[in-house]
């Protein structure tokens, strides 16, 4: 019978434990790594994204994608809707990097293969809101996980958070509906957190983004509080990711 971790623990783990490389990730733009992190006889498989493996980028700090990833976590987590695998910044054995839990799934499915399935209707939903929110500028249908445990995970955040607007996702079919009151009040719960200066969540994003990043998120909550719906793709935009894959 496996082991049954809480959040806590698999954080704990990821944090603090050690850190063996099973080999590069193939298809990634940065350098990603498969590990098994170990820490009191619990050994956990974690995806490794170095510092000093990403690509520069024209319009993201080269150093930060891994604190952006950081930072998609505790907003899942602040949300209340833990749809990004438990995410920590560390030092790892090439430097300072995210380490995320890698989720078993199933590697034939993503968005485009399940969107017509009603049961991840309310998950992608949810990532819909949460991409407008967090700003994520590359939303492909293979950054949509099916775990083995049903679940629908979101990974690859790296360029996130940024102030200017960015988004870029396949999800685009509830557009202009009206976001359901369950949600935004979990977004309204995400906005008074973002309030206060000192509390843990604003101490914990304050490593992850620059102040002007954090007042940007609070703004995109406050459109969506606003308007009550969900956010549709702008004309003369580039509103897709390219590949969609």
């Amino acid at each position: 019978m496996p082991i049954e971790l809480t959040q806590e623990q698999v954080l704990e783990i990821l944090r603090s434990g050690d850190m063996e490389e099973q080999g590069l990730l193939p298809y990634s733009s940065n350098h990603s790594f498969l590990v098994v992190v170990e820490h009191n006889n619990v050994a956990l498989p974690a995806v490794y994204k170095p510092q000093r493996g990403e690509t520069p980028l024209w319009d993201f700090e080269w150093g930060t994608l891994c604190k952006r990833e950081t930072a998609a976590y505790e907003v899942s987590r602040a949300l209340g809707w833990n749809m990004v695998p438990p995410t920590v910044l560390r030092v790892g054995s090439r430097g300072l990097g995210s380490v995320q839990l890698f989720v078993e799934h199933d590697r034939e499915a993503h968005y485009f293969t399940v969107a017509d399935d009603a049961r991840f209707a309310d998950a992608f939903r949810r990532l819909a809101l949460f991409d407008f929110v967090v700003n994520n500028a590359d939303r492909k249908s293979g950054h949509c996980l099916i775990g083995a445990d049903g679940r629908v995970w979101a990974i690859d955040h790296g360029i996130c958070f940024h102030t200017e607007y960015k988004l870029r996702t396949v999800i685009w079919e509830f557009s202009c509906e009206p976001i359901e009151e369950k949600y935004l009040s979990d977004l309204a719960t995400l906005r008074t957190a973002l309030i206060h200066a000192g509390g843990s969540l604003m101490k914990q994003l304050g490593g992850f983004l620059s102040a002007a990043e954090v007042a940007a998120l609070r703004k995109r909550l406050d459109y969506l509080l606003r308007t009550r719906c969900y956010p549709s793709p702008l004309p003369h935009r580039r509103n897709y990711p390219w590949p969609p894959i």
